[in-house]
């Protein structure tokens, strides 16, 4: 089932088996967005996924301390558990800190883990706020109420699931090497790599960037202005306006050429 997922779990599942079994007839695949998968299997209903599908299936499961486990029934029973669990990056914690010092107000984790994990992290990570157990309907209201709110917003994500939230928020960045399809072609940035450090640095080169080309503008600007003023006394010649002109355009483009550096 899972080998006919986009979900970047499903990739956690499909490195136990390499290859699937010729006597393995699987028909009616369906995947349920923040929930998991549905599937017959040698003509077995099968399902895959988080507790909220297990309801869907009509499978009656109690939870005993299960939050944050995916389930796997079998012609309406649970037959597995599996317990994933996302390893915290190693920047992470050093991207946070630089996102504040660069003036990043709010920082807040929208995640589809169970409250427990996502506590966890977040406060390991000292974020602003924490939604989880978060179906992309969720994650999709939290961002449209910021922008409601009078807030400028940025969505960082990399699946299949976070493709409309990136396209929602004001700037969605996706992560480049891990992130489905539809999150990089829907993105405003993407990301080369999975560092979050990049975020920050993604930030302050679009920084820089503006503050060039203002540079640019103003100079221009400025220099034609002192030409004009300097031409309608008659004190300006040919050369003068040539350098008003050309020579100016070439100083901005070597000021630009300075953003090489970053």
């Amino acid at each position: 089932m899972e080998s006919y997922s986009t979900h970047p779990v499903a990739s956690s599942f499909r490195s136990f088996i390499p290859e699937i079994p010729e006597d393995m007839k699987i028909s009616h695949h369906s995947e349920i967005a923040g929930k998991g998968i549905t599937a017959e299997i040698n003509d077995k209903k099968m399902g895959i996924g988080n507790s909220s599908l297990l309801k869907d299936l009509g499978v009656d499961y109690k939870e005993r301390g299960e939050s944050g486990k995916i389930f796997l029934s079998i012609d309406g029973r649970v037959e597995g558990v599996f317990t994933l669990s996302d390893v915290l990056k190693v920047d992470s914690a050093d991207a946070i800190i630089k996102l504040r010092e660069l003036g990043i107000h709010e920082i807040v984790m929208l995640t589809g883990d169970s409250h427990d994990i996502a506590g966890s992290i977040s406060s390991k990570l000292n974020l602003d706020g924490l939604i989880s157990e978060a179906t992309p309907e969720d994650k999709m209201r939290a961002v449209e109420d910021a922008i409601k709110s009078g807030k400028r917003t940025a969505f960082v994500g990399d699946g299949i699931n976070d493709a409309p939230v990136i396209a929602r928020a004001d700037v969605g960045i996706a992560m480049g090497f891990s992130g489905a399809d539809a999150a990089i072609e829907t993105a405003d940035v993407v990301l080369s790599g999975e560092s979050l450090s990049k975020v920050a640095r993604a930030i302050e080169i679009s920084r820089s960037t503006n503050r060039n080309a203002i540079q640019n503008i103003t100079a221009a600007l400025g220099v034609k202005m002192a030409f004009i003023a300097l031409g309608a006394f008659g004190l300006m010649n040919m050369w003068g306006a040539v350098f008003a002109d050309v020579g100016v355009t070439l100083l901005a483009v070597l000021n630009s050429l300075r953003m090489l550096n970053k």
